[in-house]
Parts: structure tokens; sequence; C-alpha cells
């Protein structure tokens, strides 16, 4: 689904507490008009039986905050969600930390999407942004 409003997207695995990075993109979205969008990219081989409490959960907390949820069957991740990103006018993603590691989905996304700005939201809810910039030419 292309769209030309300006989006926020919530990438989300299957997890209860994903519910605190759809909060803050909702909030994020609110506070510069933009859509929230909420993903989650599931391997095609796991079984979906252990975390279809968790989807349904955190579909139903994504329509709470005025949002569609779309789940991405792909083997890699960070090319799927850059994909989504491209086609839905997405301008920052919202998180879980980055857990340190050179292969980990931020970074691999980054090299996707290097345009896009990032959100990460820690289990204790504190927020941490990298935003974006252009340096000026000289």
């Amino acid at each position: 689904m292309n769209s030309k409003k300006p989006s926020i997207l919530a990438c989300v695995t299957g997890q209860y507490d994903c519910d605190r990075i759809i909060e803050t993109a909702a909030a994020i979205a609110q506070e510069q008009e933009c859509a929230l969008r909420v993903l989650s990219v599931l391997k095609p081989t796991e079984d979906y039986t252990q975390i279809s409490g968790v989807l349904e959960y955190l579909h139903q907390t994504s329509k709470e905050n005025g949002a569609d949820m779309t789940v991405i069957f792909s083997d890699y991740a960070p090319a799927a969600a850059a994909q989504f990103v491209s086609e839905n006018n997405v301008g920052r993603i919202v998180t879980g930390m980055h857990d340190g590691g050179n292969e980990s989905f931020l970074v691999m996304f980054n090299q996707f999407a290097p345009h896009v700005s990032i959100t990460m939201v820690a289990k204790d809810r504190l927020i941490y942004s990298m935003d974006v910039a252009r340096a000026a030419a000289r």
C-alpha cells in the first residue's frame, strides 16, 4: 500500500512488551501529524501457534492507537522492513533496543534505509533517537 502521507513505523516482535514500542510510535506520530503503522516480520518456518496470542494482543494495541498492523513473512527482516518503509513513506522507525551486534536488525536495516530516523524504546520506556541529518555543503 503506497501512501503519500508521512508515516511512523513501529517494528515489533512476538513479545507482549512490544506494546511500549507501539505506544511510543503513536505519540510520535500524533506529535508529527503522521500516519502510524505497525510491522512484524516473522520467519516463514516459525511455529506461529506459540506467538498467536501475542500477535493478537499487539494487533489490538495497534487498533487502540489508530494503526493498522502488517505481518510479513521473510527470512531477512531488515530487507523486508526497508522495503515496507519505502512503500509507505516512512520517515522514522520505532523499535526496541539495539542488541549491539554488527549484524543486528538495526545495523542491517540502516544499511538498506540510511535516510530513515530511528527511535529505540528500552524496557523501562526510556527513549533514544537517532535523527538523520544532512551535512551542509561547503
